[in-house]
């Protein structure tokens, strides 16, 4: 909404919206505050100095949850870069209790089936077709939260990309060279979402689309961006935008973990990375991840990409809610949705965020502002 109006929450849910400033309300924005739906990241590696491949635990996860949360992201899939078979056991294990973390929706297991080729900063050593005991970790996730597993479809039999979808998992596509025809087969087969578009896999070239032209072509596909301005140009960034729209063009961090830090190093399995210029890199200059927060990436897409805040805000909310399959509970402020919120200022300077009506500037039975 817009202009001044107030929010009433009752039991964790928005129970009414209100057109000018509520009397009595029991938390009052400054009037210049923006009220939105809180941001969804479907990508986050890290924050406040933990990388969730070391902590695989409940301390780790909710250490990064309350690092992102302070820059408005009330819902969002910790993920887990290609490990040891180890690693993702001892995240399963303790996945079912890191549910109780609020902010936490699922997880996100990028890899370990991956094409090398387009690995990135993957570890060469941990990319592998997974056996049946990576398979029994991976598949439990189903049962956890809206989780996904980022793999390159050209790199695993069909029967796998089946097995993983019955168990209850959204399967996208990243770090693959595959071809147009290889992408459009695993479409097909029920592949849903593209990780981080335009990096980590085969190109838009004249004879063959590969998963970008893929990926911009097909309206079935959602595909996470990262708006850091570094990763994507800004003129790919528009190109994406103009082919995906805001419905299915999603905004995510891919962060590392000196998001909500002052730190200017990290080790990554064994490797230096440096953030210098706002670049997170490894010695050899590849790319790790992104230092970019949610309310930074709706910041950067209004001004790089050239659209209205609603679409960015709806890019960052109501988009990967739609992809997790949560459109009907989360990324709107209507009666009836779960009351997760973020409030900023004109600055994009998050001024509080409430999940299931529980904020950080205290627990909300209604809000008065500007929405």
């Amino acid at each position: 909404m817009r202009g001044p109006g107030s929010v009433r929450i009752s039991q964790g849910r928005i129970e009414s919206i209100g057109f000018d400033e509520a009397a009595g309300a029991s938390i009052r924005l400054p009037r210049d505050a923006i009220l939105a739906p809180g941001f969804i990241d479907i990508q986050v590696n890290g924050g406040g100095s933990v990388l969730l491949n070391d902590q695989p635990t409940e301390a780790g996860v909710r250490r990064i949850v309350e690092a992102h949360r302070k820059a408005g992201t009330t819902g969002c899939l910790p993920t887990l870069i290609s490990d040891r078979s180890e690693v993702i056991e001892r995240l399963a294990a303790t996945a079912e209790g890191c549910l109780e973390i609020p902010g936490v929706l699922g997880f996100h297991l990028e890899g370990p089936a991956l094409n090398r080729s387009r690995k990135g900063i993957h570890p060469d050593a941990e990319i592998r077709l997974p056996d049946r005991r990576d398979l029994a970790a991976i598949k439990s996730f189903g049962r956890r939260g809206r989780s996904i597993v980022t793999l390159a479809p050209e790199c695993v039999p069909a029967s796998m990309i089946d097995e993983l979808i019955g168990a209850g998992l959204r399967i996208a596509a990243g770090h693959s060279d595959a071809s147009a025809a290889e992408i459009g087969q695993a479409v097909d087969r029920g592949v849903s979402g593209v990780t981080h578009l335009f990096n980590a896999m085969s190109q838009l070239n004249a004879r063959e689309p590969g998963l970008v032209g893929v990926a911009l072509g097909d309206d079935r596909l959602f595909a996470g961006i990262i708006c850091d301005g570094i990763h994507v140009d800004r003129a790919g960034l528009r190109v994406a935008f103009r082919c995906k729209g805001r419905d299915r063009l999603m905004l995510v961090t891919d962060a590392m973990p000196l998001a909500g830090t002052n730190d200017r190093q990290f080790m990554l399995q064994g490797r230096e990375i440096t953030l210098c210029d706002g670049r997170l890199t490894g010695r050899d200059g590849t790319l790790a991840g992104a230092h970019l927060t949610m309310i930074e990436a709706v910041r950067n897409a209004a001004a790089l990409i050239g659209i209205s805040l609603v679409d960015a805000l709806i890019m960052a909310s109501r988009t990967p809610a739609s992809f997790l399959g949560l459109g009907s509970e989360l990324g709107r402020i209507a009666p009836g949705y779960r009351a997760d919120l973020v409030a900023f200022n004109p600055n994009f300077e998050v001024l509080g965020t409430w999940i299931a009506g529980v904020g950080s500037m205290g627990e909300a039975s209604e809000a008065s502002g500007r929405g």
